[in-house]
């Protein structure tokens, strides 16, 4: 079952961020805290959304998106930031039904797209993903400006 995520999911939410950071070998890498995630997610004018997966009642899964824009299309898109299923729960359909989810938002809305990034050794991933058809972008590099570099150009 997918659905929208609830305050009463923040637990859970963050316990899946754990096992992601584990997962892409950075497990202390997270410093998110609930509190981070239920204003992300559940606060006034939170910007980014979450859909979760569940099984038999317990929370297998989440997608965490917010939007973008496209100038060359014109129109918003779906910037999935995690995609991620425990992985005792995996190969059941649960990461298929979260990126369904995610596209039918995007179609309803007439967005132009869902985007994402993967790690490069992460091939599971890109092949679950491929058989969806998704398209990886070869051309184009993640950059990224954060912690002292993003202080010190943010306070110039």
């Amino acid at each position: 079952m997918i659905r929208k995520a609830q305050p009463a999911d923040v637990a859970d939410i963050l316990r899946l961020i754990h096992e992601l950071a584990t997962y892409e070998r950075e497990p202390d890498a997270v410093v998110a805290t609930e509190d981070h995630v239920r204003t992300a997610l559940f606060a006034g004018g939170a910007r980014a959304s979450c859909l979760i997966a569940e099984h038999d009642g317990v929370v297998v899964g989440f997608a965490i998106y917010f939007l973008n824009y496209s100038t060359w299309l014109g129109r918003h898109g779906i910037y999935l930031e995690d995609l991620f299923v425990s992985p005792d729960a995996r190969g059941a359909g649960h990461g298929k039904a979260l990126l369904r989810e995610l596209a039918r938002i995007a179609v309803a809305n007439g967005y132009g797209r869902v985007e994402w990034a993967v790690l490069d050794w992460n091939t599971p991933a890109q092949l679950f993903y491929a058989s969806l058809g998704a398209k990886p972008m070869d051309e184009w590099t993640v950059w990224r400006l954060t912690g002292e570099a993003l202080e010190q150009l943010g306070t110039q």
